[in-house]
């Protein structure tokens, strides 16, 4: 039943967009939000693309009074709320709000560490009425861009990265930065009243809508505290993307980087360095052992040569502490954690609280890989010369119910997206009984502005004879559409081939993921009418491009997850057979319907989607596949796909 205060808000909030137009949809899910509000009921609503989402849960958590955190899956998001959607809002809806954003700690300089980096040993405390100090010119690029950032600290808004007018790299901005790990807390950091993180965390807990990313969120989780404020509501805008998220979240990773860094930390804080070196040779000798493991799950219970070596890590870790303690000791317990010492000795302060944060959370994972549960599955990642172990549960919906769902302080929870995956309040814990699920459909009338094509006659995508078919295939779409082509694959080595083989077969312009930035390439490719697009998985969603320059959508392959991924592995095997159903199938579902929506951006877009991969018309999964589909006409013949864009071609 429509909720009269709330649809009153939302006519408000969209009466002055300058592209205002009645949306069904969106009201509906308005009102479905504002009633999972006051009845405390999760709610998952799939909500198609144009549906206008953002102020349909941003409206009634408003005009309710209710305290929400909003998290996006993606900065483009996080972007788009902080810079449009809120402040629209503030201006259009007659309520009065306030509206923050908060980041991860490392996103924001640390004071700490700049005053350590900028004063040595003299000025350690950061002073904001200091002038900038000179850099000297013997410093080499990265002390430079060291002193960038020195320079830009003391004047730096908020401390956000995301301010800067250039791109620090990463190892410059390690050295002014810390991770939650590492940070000992305002508290007892003598940066502490003058740290960016703890403003943000300050603003945030004043507003009445804070916008997070959903990795923050789930690190919340993890972490436990009060790493976020108190909130009443929580939207998982992008909500396909929680899964995946979560597990990385609830889970931790152990590679070199972290040996290396509290070994850099702690060394300056000893009179002898044995004890820093030998915890940077033992991630050497961890190296050496997990290497033969990459691209693998490990075993339960390790094996011999990675359980010597975790446990010689973790003794030379401990080791590391300890020395650490001794100096606290030697060196005056007031001194170094709380007296009134200004210069080297808050200095030493600073970095032996860290140290300590450090050791700790590495003596933790280490001890937790070394007893790994049944729940949990580890294995080994990354390149060669730098081996990575990661951690993350078998099911992120039990972690999901302990740390979130069953506390009795739990948000209401609105998840969101165009494209909801099969099954998704079950797969993230929410209890039976205790949400709903929604469908309210799209604005769009698919059925007259998009066609799905599926040529049959193609070969199996296994079989040696479809590489080239494949090439044939969408020669003729792009043909048949004078270019306007967005060609996505699933593989690089796919994209690569199928780009050298149409730029001597086509008369169209094609760039390719790899020629240009991201954001350039579909600036070209938007303002080139004719050009066409050849792109990977980082471009089968938030790639927005309304009108006839994206008039095909190309998709090579069904895009099933891969095989050999090792977390996904463990999965399976604790399935058993219905694996395939209810892993990989569902996530192709997902994938395939999120490079589908990037064809209809607008009611007066027209195009057709080709997915050029024969098990969609045959497989026995591919119902599954078709109903997480626009409801597109379908066809399997190239005749048709030509009458449909003929209204393209020239005469």
């Amino acid at each position: 039943m429509p909720d009269p205060a709330i649809d009153e808000a939302l006519s408000r909030a969209t009466a002055g967009l300058a592209q205002h137009e009645d949306r069904p949809a969106q009201t509906a899910m308005a009102t479905s939000v504002g009633r999972a509000i006051k009845d405390r009921r999760h709610l998952i609503v799939q909500a198609g693309t144009g549906t206008g989402k953002s102020l349909a849960y941003l409206v009634p958590a408003l005009a309710l009074g209710t305290r929400a955190v909003v998290s996006t899956a993606t900065k483009a998001l996080q972007d788009q709320l902080a810079t449009r959607d809120l402040p629209q809002l503030a201006e259009s809806l007659g309520v009065p709000f306030e509206f923050a954003v908060l980041k991860g700690r490392s996103n924001y300089i640390c004071r700490q560490r700049v005053a350590e980096v900028a004063g040595g040993d003299q000025q350690l405390v950061f002073d904001p009425e200091a002038e900038d100090i000179a850099a000297p010119a013997d410093l080499g690029p990265l002390g430079h861009e060291i002193q960038r950032l020195v320079t830009w600290a003391a004047v730096a808004p908020t401390g956000d990265r995301a301010e800067l007018a250039w791109e620090p790299s990463p190892t410059a901005w390690a050295q002014v930065s810390v991770g939650a790990r590492d940070c000992p807390g305002a508290s007892r950091c003598p940066s502490g009243s003058v740290c960016f993180a703890e403003a943000a965390r300050d603003r945030a807990s004043k507003a009445d809508v804070v916008v997070v990313n959903t990795h923050l969120y789930t690190a919340g989780l993890a972490i436990g505290g009060d790493l976020l404020p108190a909130h009443d509501l929580v939207v998982f805008d992008e909500a396909h993307e929680l899964e995946d998220i979560a597990s990385a979240a609830f889970g931790f990773e152990i590679g070199a980087g972290r040996f290396q860094a509290l070994a850099r930390t702690t060394r300056p804080l000893l009179d002898d360095p044995a004890a820093a070196v030998a915890v940077e040779e033992a991630a050497i000798l961890l190296g050496d052992a997990l290497h033969p493991h990459r691209g693998s799950v490990l075993s339960r219970p390790l094996d011999d040569a990675t359980q010597e070596r975790l446990t010689v890590a973790r003794e030379r870790v401990q080791r590391l502490q300890a020395e650490i303690r001794k100096v606290s000791r030697d060196g005056g317990q007031q001194g170094l954690d709380g007296g009134d010492e200004m210069g080297a000795d808050l200095g030493a302060r600073a970095r032996h609280l860290r140290a300590q944060q450090a050791s700790t959370h590495l003596l933790r994972d280490l001890d937790e890989v070394l007893e790994l549960t049944e729940s949990q599955v580890a294995w080994v990642e990354g390149p060669e010369h730098a081996p990575l172990l990661r951690v993350a549960p078998l099911d992120v919906g039990a972690a999901f119910r302990d740390r979130l769902w069953s506390r009795e302080d739990a948000p209401t929870a609105v998840l969101t997206s165009a494209t909801i995956p099969p099954r998704l309040g079950e797969r993230l814990g929410l209890p039976a009984g205790s949400y709903e699920v929604l469908d309210v459909g799209s604005p769009f009338a698919y059925d007259e502005q998009a066609l799905l094509y599926c040529p049959l006659h193609l070969p199996d995508p296994r079989h040696p004879a479809y590489e080239a078919a494949m090439h044939d295939e969408l020669e003729a779409l792009m043909d048949a559409a004078e270019g306007r082509t967005l060609a996505l694959f699933t593989s690089w080595r796919a994209m690569t081939a199928a780009a050298e083989a149409m730029r001597g077969r086509v008369r169209w312009p094609i760039v390719a993921q790899s020629d240009l930035p991201k954001a350039a390439l579909v600036a070209r490719f938007s303002t080139d009418e004719h050009s066409c697009l050849f792109a990977t998985m980082g471009f089968w969603q938030g790639v927005d491009v309304p009108g006839t320059a994206l008039s095909v959508v190309a998709i090579d392959r069904l895009p099933f997850p891969r095989p050999d991924d090792p977390l996904l592995q463990a999965r399976r095997a604790n399935l058993g057979r219905n694996a395939f159903d209810l892993i990989d199938v569902p996530r192709a579902a997902t994938l395939l319907a999120q490079g589908t929506g990037r064809l209809i951006r607008a009611r007066s877009d027209r195009g057709v989607v080709a997915v050029l991969d024969s098990r969609l018309g045959k497989a026995r999964y591919r119902w599954d596949l078709i109903r997480a589909l626009p409801p597109m006409r379908r066809t399997k013949l190239r005749s048709e796909v030509e009458e449909f864009l003929s209204p393209l071609r020239h005469p």
